[in-house]
């Protein structure tokens, strides 16, 4: 663990004096919690750990960072997997978790006001109390918070047919490095005024400004729902069965894979009854209007049997629906307690790629004597490799960090991206460039400078400072 570089007595008796008593930490008993997300093997204290209850005190944290030129890392949960909430030397960690009110549903306009420590299930459950939807559903969203969503842009299973954070995001009240509060979008369907500031805030990894009120659109809640599972002797099968649905113009609001190495530890750790004898299987789901439901239903069936599957299991009710999607979000966590270390991963191909990619990643499993657990967004694309090793061991490692190089310029060369929903953070900030291009990173660095010209916002993370 690295050691906190602590703060003067002047500035942290200054941070004290503007919150309330139990809202600053700073022993290193307490600060151990917050050394770390998510990502595997990445570590540093900070200097202190701040609680705002109100944007009033989020602007008052910030322009004492600003006077004693201390950095500022906002965290939410804690879950993310690319190191975007690591704290960095000499900081302090705002953490929003106790700015977790909804403000409003409002029914009329179908949309929700929320402050960003919220969760992710709140935030749902809030919606469908008022026979409403808010679809993204990261996997972490029984404890990831709507702020770390929108910092990250999260995506989640049901990404393919409903999108992704960035799609439900109407307004933002940022803010600024300097403390300064800006609001930006509305309730309006329709808003082409100026610049979309509020696309530049999302998935900007808390590094131009900090979320302090978040409005959300919401949907009607479909009517009804249909899921099903299919298992198969190869890969291949299940990666054509996609492509299959989607050429025959159907949107599933769900379409999941595991392979043979994650199925095997999901039914070890949740004992759903998955089948054991397969190479892969696929989690699909439909919603919509109950005539429209049926026929996709019956037709993603048909194309599985027609591409070789070994069996369709058809959920009987909404509790085996329930526990079918639950093996596919416990995939990270059944995963995990196979080795001592698990990364997960996160590179998105063109559909038509993904099976091409999960043959790379095997290959690569094989060529580093890695163990390799693989699911994902199939839909989509998105595949999340998972590497069970042991940070401990650092030749082993050395050969982790070896595959992923390997995997992300695969997924770059397919025509991919190196990250479809975890973000850059301090894990992918290197394989950037190469995606980028020398233009973007300019640009980005120069919207950095122009927005935090004294570095203070989460530093170093998606890319180093413009050297001077």
């Amino acid at each position: 663990m690295n050691t906190a570089t602590s703060l003067t007595s002047e500035a942290l008796s200054a941070l004290r004096s503007r919150l309330p008593a139990d809202a600053v930490l700073d022993s290193r008993e307490d600060l151990i919690a917050y050394s770390f997300d998510g990502t595997a093997a990445l570590h540093q204290l900070p200097s202190a750990v701040a609680f705002p209850k109100s944007t009033a005190e989020v602007q008052s944290i910030l322009k004492w960072a600003n006077s004693f030129r201390v950095p500022i890392v906002t965290r939410g949960s804690g879950t993310g997997l690319s190191g975007g909430s690591i704290p960095c030397p000499g900081c302090v960690v705002l953490c929003t978790v106790r700015m977790d009110r909804i403000l409003e549903v409002d029914g009329a306009n179908l949309t929700l006001l929320t402050e960003p420590g919220a969760t992710t299930i709140q935030i749902a459950e809030a919606a469908a109390s008022q026979g409403l939807f808010y679809p993204p559903d990261p996997g972490s969203m029984k404890i990831s918070t709507i702020g770390g969503n929108v910092a990250e842009n999260s995506g989640g299973l049901r990404g393919l047919k409903y999108g992704i954070t960035r799609n439900y995001v109407m307004g933002l009240e940022m803010v600024l490095p300097d403390g300064e509060v800006l609001w930006t979008g509305n309730k309006c369907v329709k808003d082409v005024a100026g610049y979309s500031l509020r696309d530049l805030f999302i998935g900007s990894e808390g590094t131009l400004g900090i979320a302090t009120k978040i409005l959300l659109r919401l949907i009607p809640k479909p009517v009804a729902k249909k899921t099903m599972m299919a298992t198969f002797n190869a890969m291949d099968q299940a990666a054509q069965t996609v492509s299959d649905i989607i050429a025959a113009r159907i949107i599933p609001c769900t379409l999941e894979f595991l392979d043979r190495t994650t199925i095997h530890c999901v039914e070890d750790y949740a004992k759903v009854g998955l089948p054991l004898d397969c190479e892969a299987l696929l989690l699909m789901e439909t919603d919509g209007h109950p005539a429209v439901v049926g026929e996709e239903a019956a037709k993603m069936e048909e194309l599985a049997r027609r591409n070789g599957c070994m069996q369709v299991r058809v959920a009987r009710d909404e509790a085996e629906a329930a526990s079918l999607a639950a093996a596919r979000r416990s995939a990270f966590s059944a995963l995990a307690r196979v080795a001592p270390t698990t990364i997960l991963e996160d590179a998105t191909v063109p559909r038509s790629e993904l099976a091409t990619m999960i043959r790379f990643v095997d290959t690569v499993a094989r060529k580093h004597k890695l163990r390799i657990g693989t699911f994902g967004h199939m839909g989509d694309g998105n595949l999340h490799p998972t590497f069970l090793t042991d940070e401990r061991n650092k030749e082993e490692m050395h050969r982790v960090e070896l595959a992923f190089t390997e995997i992300f310029q695969e997924a770059i060369r397919l025509g991919g991206t190196i990250t479809g929903e975890h973000g850059i953070g301090l894990a992918k900030k290197s394989f950037l460039p190469e995606f980028a291009g020398d233009a973007q990173m300019r640009v980005m660095r120069e919207l950095k400078k122009a927005l935090d010209p004294l570095y203070l916002l989460n530093p170093g993370k998606i890319f180093d400072p413009i050297p001077s």
